[in-house]
Order: C-alpha cells, then sequence, then structure tokens
C-alpha cells in the first residue's frame, strides 16, 4: 500500500514534497495543509486538496506521515511538537544550537500521542550529521570541520524576511577559501566561526523601513549572524529578483584524524554536496526519513528521533535482500 503523505506549509519546501512524492511510487501526497486561504493555494497534483491548517485534526487517522514544511526560526518550535501529537512527522529544524530543547518538546508530544518523530531532517542537520558520526567513529583522534556554501540559507533568509521593515530577502553562506585549502591539507587547525564563513545578505525593505536598525538586527541575531562577519546590501526587488532567484547551495564535513603509534600516518574524510536547488533536495531527504518513520511507527516506535537513530535501510523501498545484492 502507498505511503500516505500529508504537506504542511507549501512554499518552496512544500512544492519539494511534492515532486520528491512523485519520484517515489510507494508513495501518494493525500492533502496539503495551508495557513492561507486554501483557494488561493495552487498545486500542482491534480485532485490532491488544499486544506486549512485550522482543520488538520480532522485528518489524523488519514495520513502515515506529516512532513512540515515550515521555518526554523517561529514555525517549527511551534507547529511540529503541535502536529506530532497526532501524526507521524518529520522536519527540517535547522536551527543547530536549538536542536536538543526542540527534540525534548517533540519527543515529549509523540509519546503522549502514540506518535513517531523524526526531527532535522535535510543535509545539514541530517546528511552532514551522519558524515560527522561515520568520521568521529572511524578516526578517533582527530577534530571535524564543516563549511556551508557558497549558497542561499533558506534559513536564514526566513529568518531576515520576519524582521520588522524586510519585504523580501536572501542570504549567502560564503566559506573563506584559505581556511578550507588549511583544513583540507590536514593540519587541523584552529578555527573561529567567523574565520571559517562570511555571510552575505540582500535586503529589500518596506516604504519607510529603517535601514539602519534593520542592519543592526540581522548583524546582532543570536545563532544565525552574531558571530559572522556579515555584509547586508539593501536593494530593489526587480534587482534581488533577477540577480539572486535561484536556490543553489552545498558544503563540505571534513575529519581529519590520524593514526599509527605515534599518530605518523595522516587521514582526511571529506564528504561533500553541491546542490543546484536546496528545497527540492532537502525535501527528497525528508521524504527518504518519512518512509523510515512510518516504518519505525509500524514497528511500535513512539517518541522522537533523528537521522543518528534511523537504521539506513529503512529508508529505501527496496528489501534486505535487494539491497544487499545491489548497494553492498
Amino acid at each position: 500500500m502507498s505511503i500516505k503523505i500529508g504537506i504542511f506549509g507549501y512554499g518552496n519546501l512544500g512544492r519539494g514534497v511534492e515532486y520528491a512524492v512523485e519520484a517515489n511510487p510507494d508513495m501518494e501526497l493525500a492533502a496539503v495543509f495551508t495557513r492561507r486561504d486554501p483557494s488561493q493555494v495552487k498545486i500542482r497534483l491534480v485532485g490532491v486538496p488544499v486544506v486549512s491548517a485550522a482543520d488538520v485534526a480532522q485528518w489524523k487517522d488519514k495520513i502515515d506521515v506529516m512532513i512540515l514544511c515550515g521555518g526554523s526560526a517561529t514555525d517549527l518550535p511551534e507547529q511540529t511538537p503541535k502536529l506530532a501529537e497526532l501524526f507521524n512527522v518529520v522536519d527540517s529544524f535547522d536551527t543547530h544550537a536549538n536542536i536538543p530543547q526542540h527534540f525534548d518538546a517533540v519527543d515529549a508530544a509523540a509519546k503522549k500521542g502514540g506518535k513517531a518523530a523524526i526531527i532535522s531532517v535535510g543535509w545539514d542537520p541530517g546528511m552532514f550529521s551522519l558524515a560527522r558520526l561515520y568520521g568521529n567513529v572511524i578516526l578517533t583522534e582527530g577534530k571535524d570541520y564543516t563549511f556551508w556554501g557558497k549558497g542561499v540559507s533558506q534559513g536564514h533568509s526566513d529568518a531576515i524576511r520576519r524582521i520588522k521593515g524586510v519585504k523580501n530577502a536572501k542570504q549567502y553562506t560564503v566559506p573563506v577559501e584559505s581556511a578550507l585549502e588549511a583544513v583540507r591539507s590536514g593540519s587541523q587547525p584552529e578555527l573561529t566561526t567567523r574565520q571559517k564563513h562570511t555571510r552575505e545578505c540582500y535586503v529589500v525593505l518596506e516604504d519607510g523601513a529603517d535601514a539602519a536598525q534593520v542592519e543592526k538586527e540581522i548583524k546582532t541575531m543570536p545563532n544565525y549572524f552574531a558571530d559572522y562577519d556579515t555584509t547586508v546590501h539593501f536593494i530593489s526587488e526587480e534587482e534581488l529578483l533577477k540577480n539572486h532567484g535561484g536556490l543553489a547551495h552545498g558544503g563540505f564535513v571534513i575529519r581529519s584524524g590520524a593514526t599509527g603509534n605515534n599518530k605518523e600516518h595522516k587521514h582526511v574524510i571529506e564528504f561533500s554536496l553541491k546542490l543546484d536547488s536546496n528545497p527540492e533536495f532537502t525535501t527528497s531527504v525528508l521524504v527518504a526519513y518519512a518512509r523510515a518513520v512510518v516504518r519505525l511507527a509500524k514497528h511500535g516506535k513512539k517518541g522522537c528521533m533523528t537521522v543518528l537513530d534511523v537504521p539506513p535501510a529503512y529508508l529505501s523501498p527496496k528489501t534486505g535482500e535487494e539491497l544487499r545484492a545491489s548497494l553492498v
């Protein structure tokens, strides 16, 4: 039987989930839930209902897993625990510093409702989290380095757009090339957050907005910009749409370590991604973990998990026999 998917929120991520569900023949899109007027939300798939978010509880027994497509700044901390009481859920919460707190809230809600949840799914956190785990357990003596970009960060762009006076915005995360090369050399440099990345912000202001105040709020925003050298460019909406319409991203996870009697043998593990569409890639990961959370729920799992807790084979529609024959 097909896995019935619900999409909660229909922006870039919601549209990406729609594509990803189409690419997985063991899944079907059951409904899209929106805080907007459902009559004004047009989705691609014919025959799939668009439902008011206020009516989501009525779908409790009609959906196998709800994929949450809101932002990490304010949406997911409220939405994921609330919906985890009603549905098996997957989200892409990506504020790294707040993941333990978010996990606890979702875990309590999912256990109360007898549901399973996987949070912080995507490429980072998500695939990069797995890369860091593998690097740590293989090179037990070493250092981790994560670089993002150059690319558009959806979460950081969303955080800027929520500032009073901001009409639209895009934020690029840019690795410092000299820092990246030093890490690849195996020299294990000590690098601060500021030394590894810069942040470039392109902002369209509302009429009458205070540019200096907006710039101050961006540069002092904790967890997002305060620890980085951040440049803010105020531009027109026409320029934003013309020159900053794409959603490319990517990055690197590097583990540098040593083995041997005197640690004389140096090793570098590098995992990298180059993404044409950040949201479409992220939602491809979300959909794979949606399959996993349904399987885990069927096996009696309740409460919250991250990608570190999920058996890799649960992500695939193939049987164990097929996976052993084709991938091992």
